[in-house]
């Protein structure tokens, strides 16, 4: 079923594809990882230009123009470009609201060929499309290959072990009270269910930031609030175990079939089997803010999430029966947040945290790279000299209510801030060495009306991510 579902998908693009020649870009990123900001930046490189020397297409002067069009899918939300850009630029200029729900955004670009022979059938034109989500649901994707069975017996290990230990009181409570081969109790499953979902969110705060937190759709669950879907929780079982019907084991698990089959694979198979490009976004520094656990947990993650994709070349009959993603970038966020002498070991450290997943993706033969990247730039550098030493630091308005010890910022003051050093040595991120040393805050956005919005190698992700389809 799951192989007729891609084909289908496949065979609908392709023929799509015939008339109207597109690339369906996924931007992949849990929670804050700055997706919303990306495509904003994105669309708004396309439509209106700016220095961008590395994206070739754009600066050799070969797109001729850029527009927005319907989008191909009736059955999704417009993605609000307009008023995310009115966000990052407007006089109370803020950073766009996480995003609630999907959502997407097609941009057409007309440019002129690079080739001899391209250019003698005329001007070019291709359609990329974007979907926008919630990030909390990109963590349900590894559930399709787990039994309720096997996601209850890791979930409720993770959970007596730091940090999650910490943060689970009142979750064990409830599980001691639970009876996997009792009768089926609605009323204990609704109470189970909530008290894990205030779990899983205090295990998301910043001072936590831990990100492997299924299911996505407790933390985010938009339409499906209040639902029986998202009325079950994990039980203190082992992997292989038998749940009967009629007992709250069988009712938990029914629930979870449910929330897979109707929630997880339409999302999956609807959305992200149909990719042609993907950037992973990464958001690095919150992990690093919180510490060793923190990032070896972001690690997990997103090993999981991207095991679940198909990447490598394409041919013909992988375009039709279910195409591949043949590029990947994966992307280090905010590093305006850094000093630009730290953005190679910023590198490094995506590096080692995205390490399965970008050794899969070469050896399915897929091309892939990583970078430092902020689509949007909020800081400058700057140079300050305290106690006889020179502090490479940067330069912006911190957000209203971010401190540094006992300084807290009001949202209007400029100020030059240290984060700390990045190590030289990659693996120092993963063994604790770097508690309590580093620190990053959060910035408003550029004061910046007209003209391209600063950025941080937004122009060399458009070139690998799109450079090859506009020759």
């Amino acid at each position: 079923m799951d192989g007729s579902r891609l084909a289908a998908g496949g065979v609908a693009d392709f023929a799509a594809g015939l008339v109207n020649p597109s690339l369906r870009l996924g931007v992949t990123g849990l929670s804050r990882a700055g997706k919303t900001v990306f495509i904003t930046a994105l669309v708004n490189a396309l439509l209106n230009g700016g220095r961008f020397p590395a994206f070739e297409a754009l600066s050799g002067g070969r797109i001729t123009r850029a527009y927005l069009e319907p989008q191909p899918d009736d059955d999704l939300p417009r993605f609000a470009y307009e008023q995310h850009a009115r966000a990052l630029t407007g006089d109370d200029r803020h950073w766009p609201e996480s995003t609630s729900r999907i959502s997407q955004l097609r941009i057409a670009v007309e440019y002129t060929p690079s080739g001899l022979i391209s250019r003698s059938f005329g001007r070019g034109k291709l359609h990329i499309d974007i979907v926008d989500y919630p990030g909390e649901w990109l963590l349900d994707l590894p559930l399709l290959r787990m039994s309720y069975p096997e996601w209850s017996a890791a979930t409720i290990a993770a959970s007596r072990a730091a940090p999650r230990l910490a943060h689970a009181a009142e979750f064990h409570e409830v599980l001691a009270g639970l009876d996997p081969g009792g009768s089926a109790d609605e009323l204990a499953a609704i109470r189970a269910a909530e008290v894990f979902t205030a779990y899983l969110a205090r295990c998301r705060r910043d001072d936590v930031s831990l990100s492997s937190l299924p299911p996505g759709r407790f933390l985010m669950p938009g339409d499906y609030k209040g639902s029986p879907l998202l009325a079950f929780a994990p039980l203190d079982i082992a992997p292989g175990t038998e749940l009967h019907k009629g007992s709250l084991g069988g009712l938990m698990e029914r629930r979870y079939r449910s929330y897979v089959s109707g929630i997880v694979k339409p999302f999956f198979y609807g959305h992200f089997a149909r990719l042609d490009r993907q950037i992973v976004l990464v958001d690095a520094l919150t992990a690093l803010n919180a510490g060793a656990a923190a990032v070896k947990d972001l690690e997990q993650a997103l090993t999981g999430i991207l095991a679940c994709f198909r990447q490598g070349p394409n041919a013909l009959l992988s375009t039709l029966f279910g195409r591949r993603i043949d590029r990947v970038l994966f992307a280090a966020t905010k590093a305006d947040l850094l000093h630009h002498s730290s953005h190679d070991r910023l590198e490094n450290i995506l590096k080692l945290i995205v390490g399965e997943a970008m050794t899969r993706a070469e050896f399915q033969g897929a091309d892939v790279d990583a970078a430092a990247l902020a689509a949007v730039r909020a800081t400058r550098e700057a140079t300050v000299r305290q106690n006889g030493e020179t502090l490479e630091c940067i330069l912006g308005t911190p957000l209203a209510g971010e401190a540094i010890g006992a300084t807290q910022f009001d949202g209007a003051t400029e100020a030059a801030i240290f984060p700390g050093d990045l190590p030289k040595d990659p693996r120092k991120a993963l063994d604790g060495s770097l508690e309590g040393s580093l620190k990053f805050v959060r910035f408003r956005p550029p004061l910046r009306k007209d003209g391209g919005w600063p950025h941080i190698r937004l122009d060399r992700t458009m070139q690998f991510l799109l450079g090859d389809r506009f020759r």
